[in-house]
């Protein structure tokens, strides 16, 4: 059988039998490869066709490359980028342990209690470390805040530590510092009038002493609060129902009956952990007892708290209160009538009836977002259904400094704008990204005359600061922190700070003239203000400092 001379392609071509492509290809070994009778047959034209519909690739077909020759030149070129990218290396000497230290087995896992915060709260937790390096955070059975449990976000704060992003050295305009030059040149600023001292929410007693007493000794500073993920409309409404900033602390053990009003107290809160511990331990049938508490959730967005509800009704966020302020007069908490959509309405009749069926064992929760309002009328409720003492208690706010954080941001930034600010210590968050672009903070922090940000990162805050510093992160740092419901426990550091940060006390502390390390700041501290009342004694042990100090 024979090939035609032109089968439809523009190349020509010759006569070519199926015995001549047998024997070409046997001779091949079939190493070589091809595409069409055309470049099999070696066609008139068939290189000028290629090269001009196929001109990058006419190359390879050009030349032939054997296996062994190409893995030569890729092995060369690898080996070549290999070695651009290398550098002298410094020469570094292992020793082994001349003296193995106390509790170290090399590969075995040592355990340390210890204090991490979010939102400027306690959370209790445990921490795993191998031969000297943090691993792994779980929470602490014995702390109020996790009761053994802990959430992703605890759990990731161990990234943190070992973030390569995270600041490594004290910066002065861009330019390399040192933390000794900085407390020079900032006590020689802040000696002036019109320091400020910006946080996030602090719940440290022993940070909140010292920024106290720094205040004390520099007259006409002050401090302020801005916390992004704030609790300032519950903040607003105790303050008018209570007449001072109160918290509400829940129980949902005993809650046979919950009632969310766009709150996520299963997911956000510095509660969260225990919430979600208590409410679940509620939704287990046990033997001898199936019953289960009941929840109904008003939202106006999903959450993990109306994910895990019974009941939900799917509300716009102004809707919110008028919903509040019916579900509140159908209890006998006063408010007033609002109009409602059919769907509302029958879900509001549901709730009402179940939470007057069940009073002294029901709670109403209102979410952070809520207006003051709704939390004025979950309040009432709670008092007007007998709740006060069984699923909820109001206490003193844990915050050092509990102010509304919009006015006290809004206050700074009026005075930087006035030229009453003069001098601004940033301790902590990023607020030139998270206060709202309207106060235009960074903006005006560029008009203080000192200005000095700690923080773990170098952000748009630090960008605006002349003066930068490094913050150590809770594991690498001591310090204390109480929980939601008021508990301090202690903050002592697995690791020597990676990066020669400071913590927040050791800051503040250093700005008064002194010296001293977290550890002698926290001990001097809880030594002089109260471990004694705070922490009991051991059984047939007598009640020494040191005794309670070691147990805490």
């Amino acid at each position: 059988m024979e090939m035609p001379e032109n089968n439809g392609n523009e190349a020509g071509g010759k006569y070519i039998s199926l015995d001549e492509v047998r024997e070409k290809l046997i001779a091949s070994g079939g190493a070589e490869g091809w595409r069409d009778i055309e470049e099999l047959a070696e066609a008139e034209g068939f290189d000028e066709l290629l090269h001009r519909e196929f001109p990058r690739q006419a190359g390879p077909f050009s030349t032939s490359l054997d296996r062994r020759s190409f893995l030569k030149l890729m092995g060369a070129s690898l080996a070549l980028a290999g070695l651009a990218a290398c550098r002298p290396q410094r020469i570094e000497k292992i020793v082994p342990y001349v003296s193995v230290p106390e509790n170290v087995t090399p590969g075995m896992p040592v355990r340390y209690a210890t204090t991490l915060t979010l939102g400027g709260f306690a959370l209790g937790a445990v921490v795993e470390s191998h031969d000297g390096r943090p691993t792994k955070i779980d929470g602490n059975e014995g702390h109020p805040a996790t009761l053994g449990s802990s959430s992703a976000v605890m759990q990731a704060m161990i990234l943190d530590l070992y973030d390569p992003d995270r600041s490594k050295s004290v910066i002065n305009v861009d330019q390399a510092g040192s933390l000794e030059t900085f407390y020079k040149t900032a006590r020689q600023a802040l000696a002036e009038p019109g320091v400020r001292i910006l946080t996030e929410a602090v719940t440290s007693p022993s940070l909140a002493s010292l920024i106290n007493e720094f205040v004390a000794k520099h007259p006409g500073s002050k401090w302020h609060v801005y916390e992004p993920m704030n609790r300032d409309t519950q903040m607003v409404a105790s303050n008018a129902v209570f007449g001072a900033p109160m918290q509400p602390v829940y129980n949902f053990g005993n809650a046979d009956v919950i009632v969310s009003l766009d709150s996520d107290f299963l997911a956000e809160g510095p509660g969260a952990i225990r919430y979600a511990r208590q409410y679940a331990d509620r939704r287990r049938v046990r033997e001898g007892s199936a019953d289960m508490n009941r929840m109904y959730a008003v939202v106006t967005s999903p959450n993990v708290t109306s994910a895990a509800a019974d009941h939900r009704l799917r509300a716009k966020g102004g809707d919110v209160e008028g919903i509040a302020m019916a579900m509140a007069a159908g209890v006998g908490a006063g408010g007033a009538g609002a109009t409602l959509s059919p769907e509302a309405s029958g879900f509001m009749d549901a709730v009402v009836a179940d939470l007057n069926a069940n009073r002294g064992r029901c709670v109403v929760v209102a979410g952070d977002q809520a207006s003051p309002a709704t939390h004025a009328a979950a309040f009432a409720m709670n008092q007007a259904l007998g709740n006060l003492g069984t699923t909820v208690n109001y206490i003193d706010a844990i915050e050092a400094n509990p102010v509304v954080s919009r006015e006290s941001i809004a206050e700074l930034c009026a005075d930087l704008e006035s030229g009453a600010a003069q001098s601004v210590i940033v301790l902590g968050g990023n607020p030139a990204y998270t206060t709202p672009g309207s106060l235009r903070f960074g903006e005006l922090l560029r008009k203080a005359k000192f200005s000095a940000h700690l923080g773990m990162y170098a952000d748009e805050t630090s960008d605006v600061c002349q003066w930068h510093v490094p913050m150590a992160h809770d594991l690498e740092a001591w310090g204390d922190a109480r929980a939601f419901d008021g508990t301090a426990s202690i903050i002592q550091p697995l690791i020597e700070p990676l990066y020669d940060g400071s913590s927040p006390i050791e800051l503040m502390d250093g700005l008064l003239g002194r010296k001293r390390n977290g550890y002698d700041i926290v001990r001097a501290y809880w030594q002089r203000d109260g471990i004694r009342r705070n922490v009991p004694a051991e059984a047939g042990v007598g009640d020494t400092f040191e005794t309670r100090w070691k147990r805490a």
